[in-house]
């Protein structure tokens, strides 16, 4: 089989297309035919490493956590009906050397997700993004541990950033759960993404004031927030989060410190959630998979420029070029095609 594979970290240069036995799924894994591999920040920062250029921890690495195919074979102790299956697939790569951006990679069994009739390219973009917003969603004191239809009925959410994958992917899921939903953008490409995704407002930060605006919207505040830039938009969170409100970081400015005024978010009981999706707690992730995954198969959640997420292809042999897009912060979803299935 084909697969892109790194020996040493760096830039997307350390990426090479190489042959490489098709593995054989142990005890508990599933073999998948990948079709589609979806790039996130976290695949081009692993790959880029601390800068050594040292090895990665297994010696050679597949990169990608997201992505998308049919079962082709299963290992001991798996159901051998899930053959022919179609799934996406959550960190493939985490702390393990088979990644999607192969013809085929090896995944333990609850690492794949029936996808139905959905299409590949949705499939690749489920697993970061959306596992990630469903954790922001549900982070909060007040929030509920489920999303579903009418779970957020009666609540406002800001998303920071509503034109990004996981900003996207927050938007559609809080609409599922009938939110009301403001999103800010920087500039009006974005602000049509944000409104295609269902934005039910749209903010400007850099035309308009953002407190301003959403104390118009709702004068009593939001009640989560979904933040990508926590030290540069801290001050705005403080002005608009509601009393018992959360805002949930899962994004940083670089390395940028957060400041916070402890009095102005103690007397609303406001709480501050940093979110890292690999090292959520089981249950939590479960749920996530779980809701992600009904909310998928009813066909609500979609890619595309329509749907806000614009989308950007590349063959498994430009995978180095989808590293370099995804760490240029395109804007949408890079996907790797690694097959034709």
């Amino acid at each position: 089989m084909k697969a892109a594979v790194y020996q040493r970290t760096g830039d997307p240069s350390v990426l090479e297309l190489v042959d490489r036995p098709v593995p054989e799924p142990g005890p508990g894994e599933v073999l998948v035919r990948v079709a589609v591999s979806g790039v996130n920040p976290t695949d081009w920062k692993s790959r880029q490493g601390d800068g050594s250029g040292g090895p990665p921890r297994n010696g050679w690495q597949i990169p990608n956590q997201d992505g998308a195919g049919i079962i082709e074979s299963v290992g001991t102790g798996v159901d051998a009906k899930l053959a022919g299956e179609r799934v996406w697939i959550w960190e493939a790569a985490w702390q393990r050397p088979w990644g999607t951006a192969a013809e085929y990679t090896v995944v333990p069994v609850r690492q794949v997700v029936r996808l139905g009739s959905a299409s590949f390219d949705l499939g690749a973009a489920l697993g970061i993004p959306f596992l990630t917003a469903h954790r922001c969603l549900t982070v909060g004191e007040t929030m509920p541990d489920r999303l579903d239809v009418g779970a957020l009925t009666g609540r406002t959410i800001l998303v920071q950033g509503g034109a990004g994958a996981v900003g996207n992917a927050a938007i559609q899921l809080a609409r599922w759960a009938d939110a009301t939903v403001i999103a800010t953008v920087s500039s009006a490409e974005k602000a049509q993404l944000a409104v295609a995704a269902g934005a039910s407002y749209v903010i400007d930060y850099r035309e308009e004031d953002v407190v301003a605006e959403v104390r118009k919207i709702t004068p009593d505040g939001v009640d989560a927030i979904v933040e990508v830039a926590a030290a540069r938009n801290a001050e705005i969170d403080c002005q608009v989060i509601g009393a018992n409100g959360a805002v949930a970081v899962y994004a940083d400015d670089g390395g940028a410190a957060l400041t916070l005024p402890v009095r102005p978010l103690m007397v609303p009981n406001v709480r501050w959630q940093f979110v890292l999706v690999y090292t959520l707690p089981t249950v939590a992730k479960a749920l996530a998979v779980t809701d992600v995954a009904a909310a998928a198969s009813s066909g609500v959640l979609r890619v595309g420029t329509e749907a806000g997420l614009p989308l950007h292809y590349y063959p498994l042999d430009q995978a180095a070029q989808a590293h370099a897009a995804v760490q240029n912060s395109a804007v949408g979803k890079v996907l790797v095609v690694t097959s034709e299935s």
